[in-house]
């Protein structure tokens, strides 16, 4: 199968459909999401209702239970937590159905793969393309990843992060997205551009802080 994941909407729906459309374009097969529909951006509603309609598979984030009252707002940074209560006030209620680790070390890597039966698995929360990689008997090691880079994932163990679709902070300000091929055991990190102008304008009309819709133009 080839599978397109994405991960960390957070409420920018222009840069979602900008992934879809892609993963169609690009002929994937299924498209799995691995959390964090909500929170920062203004379109939370557009953004579950677009997970329901286009994605197999579909995680819950820390700013997912957060808006359903299952984790606490006190650990968010205070941008987050203005963004996570503005939600919860705002979302539909048939929306709501529904770790806090960055995983940005080889220590916490060495963790995650001691912890999962799989070989290979993918996380998102950081909002940083990467991937690490370890073989039997070595310690894992790590790389951030950029568009067009592509693996040959079909020996050793890998933890791998797609990046983050509505808000990179890696530098590049397009949606960020990987396909995995389940047949030739690759993955290939991809960007998709996106009107970040009107993810911009959404997040200002429901006068959340401008600074979580300024970060969206530079990748931050």
């Amino acid at each position: 199968m080839r599978i397109a994941i994405a991960s960390d909407i957070h409420g920018n729906k222009h840069a979602f459909e900008a992934v879809i459309a892609a993963a169609e374009a690009a002929e994937a097969d299924e498209l799995w999401c691995l959390g964090d529909l909500v929170g920062y951006g203004g379109d939370p509603d557009r953004s579950v209702e677009l997970a329901i309609e286009h994605c197999a598979i579909c995680l819950a984030g820390n700013h997912d239970l957060a808006v359903v009252d299952v984790l606490s707002l006190e650990d968010f940074s205070r941008g987050a937590a203005l963004a996570a209560q503005w939600t919860k006030e705002t979302i539909k209620p048939e929306t709501r159905d529904p770790i806090w680790e960055y995983v940005l070390s080889g220590l916490t890597a060495e963790l995650c793969l001691d912890t999962t039966d799989y070989r290979v698995s993918f996380i998102g929360h950081s909002h940083v393309a990467l991937s690490f990689h370890r073989n039997e008997g070595e310690s894992a090691t790590g790389s951030t990843r950029r568009e067009g880079d592509h693996l040959d994932i079909s020996a050793g163990e890998w933890l791998i992060n797609p990046g983050s679709t509505g808000q990179p902070r890696d530098g590049d300000p397009r949606a960020a997205w990987l396909m995995l091929d389940t047949q030739r055991w690759t993955a290939e990190w991809r960007r998709a551009e996106y009107d970040i102008a009107g993810a911009q304008a959404a997040i200002r009309a429901a006068n959340l802080p401008d600074s979580l819709a300024e970060r969206l133009q530079y990748g931050q």
